[in-house]
């Protein structure tokens, strides 16, 4: 995936992370950055740059519940 069209998906997330959790795009950058899903978006391999961005977004939500 071209870098631009990640950095929009991450920007869509991050948005919808800060609209779900009432926080703001800077916390939810670092929330996003620091979890394990950003990890698996980061490695081209792992196929999670493909879903959709509200799957991405309810597995950093699962893995903040936990």
């Amino acid at each position: 995936m071209r870098d631009q069209v990640l950095w929009r998906k991450l920007g869509r997330i991050a948005a919808m992370l800060a609209d779900r959790l009432n926080i703001s795009s800077e916390r939810a950058l670092d929330i996003m950055y620091n979890s394990h899903t950003y990890t698996l978006i980061a490695n081209e391999n792992s196929g999670l740059r493909l879903m959709s961005d509200e799957y991405i977004l309810n597995d950093i939500l699962r893995e903040l519940e936990n």
